[in-house]
């Protein structure tokens, strides 16, 4: 058993009172927080973070505040908006303690009271707006609130810095009906955006028609024009072959004549053969007068080549007088219903 006399007893008591008046002395303050210091109850001073000396027995550390940024969550609540339609809002909100000594001395339950503070806010700001502004100005009612809470609470030494409505719910059937409102509002918009591209549609088969007749109108008016021109052409050459035909008729050439017969009695077979009404003609045929008219388109040949019949060159012709012309008559066709041999 230890065996402690007085002077050891009252070394201990000195050694532990220094102790206490060291730990009485000396106070560590955290970062993030500032201590009030109270003088026989009351304030004096604010120590700031880091190693601070304190009067013992004499100074106290009155309330330890946290100065940084805090969040403080806003419960749901019922709110009436000015068009009578209850919704439900939430909200969360950030402050910060500037002035420590005013926010642990001013208010009592710093945070029950921002956030009340908050509420009622909310209610007041939320109820001076319609369900449509509500729903759709949330950075507004954001400002506005900032703006009055802010102000409210200057006194107690705290900065609001920010208010967030987190979530707005109207009544279900509420909701229904915005749902049905927004399908109508889509659907019009649909069939607004339907008949525009239909006319749209409309107004570029019309150009395309258009531009479509116009080239149709612009091909037609230059066959027309190619066309009159070859018939121009065709019609210059007929009066050509007619000119030299008839040349060769004053001059006397009886062969010329029966050419000419023969090619238009010719031409009116053909046409006559090519007529879409009828499939079989029949009518008389004088074999002699298309063979007279044959022999002159023969003797032409020879007088053109200058050879017979059998492809032997042939004397020049004598000069003989001059005879009449004979112009062999076309095939007579008789009468519809008498017979010929």
């Amino acid at each position: 058993m230890l065996d402690l006399s007085g002077f050891d007893i009252f070394v201990i008591g000195i050694v532990i009172l220094a102790i206490l008046l060291l730990f009485a002395l000396v106070k560590t303050v955290p970062q993030g927080y500032c201590y009030t210091v109270e003088r026989f109850g009351k304030y004096t001073r604010t120590l700031q973070p880091g190693l601070n000396i304190l009067t013992p027995f004499i100074e106290r550390i009155g309330a330890r505040m946290n100065v940084m940024e805090q969040v403080l969550h806003i419960p749901t609540q019922e709110v009436i908006t000015k068009d009578n339609a209850s919704v439900s809002a939430d909200a969360v909100a950030f402050y910060q303690v500037l002035n420590p000594a005013q926010a642990a001395y001013q208010i009592t339950n710093l945070e029950v009271a921002v956030q009340n503070l908050t509420m009622t806010n909310i209610r007041s700001v939320m109820g001076s707006m319609d369900l449509d502004e509500l729903l759709s100005n949330r950075d507004i009612i954001n400002d506005r609130l900032l703006r009055v809470v802010d102000e409210a609470v200057q006194p107690w030494g705290i900065k609001v810095t920010r208010i967030e409505i987190k979530d707005i719910q109207p009544p279900a059937d509420l909701v229904a009906s915005m749902g049905r409102q927004m399908k109508a509002e889509r659907e019009k918009r649909a069939q607004i955006l339907e008949a525009e591209g239909s006319r749209n549609a409309q107004i570029l088969r019309a150009e395309g028609a258009k531009q479509a007749a116009v080239l149709q109108a612009e091909g037609e008016r230059e066959a027309a024009f190619r066309d009159a021109e070859a018939r121009e052409r065709l019609a210059e050459a007929e009066a050509r072959a007619t000119q030299v035909v008839s040349e060769a008729i004053a001059a006397g050439d009886v062969q010329a004549i029966n050419y000419f017969v023969a090619q238009k009695y010719t031409e009116a077979l053909v046409e006559i053969g090519k007529a879409n009404n009828s499939k079989i003609v029949l009518m008389p045929l004088e074999a002699s007068s298309l063979i007279g008219s044959l022999s002159g388109i023969g003797a032409i040949a020879k007088e053109v080549f200058g050879g017979d019949s059998n492809g032997q060159t042939s004397t020049p012709p004598r000069q003989q007088q001059p005879r009449q012309p004979v112009i062999s008559r076309p095939p007579t066709v008789p009468p519809f219903g008498s017979t010929e041999s």
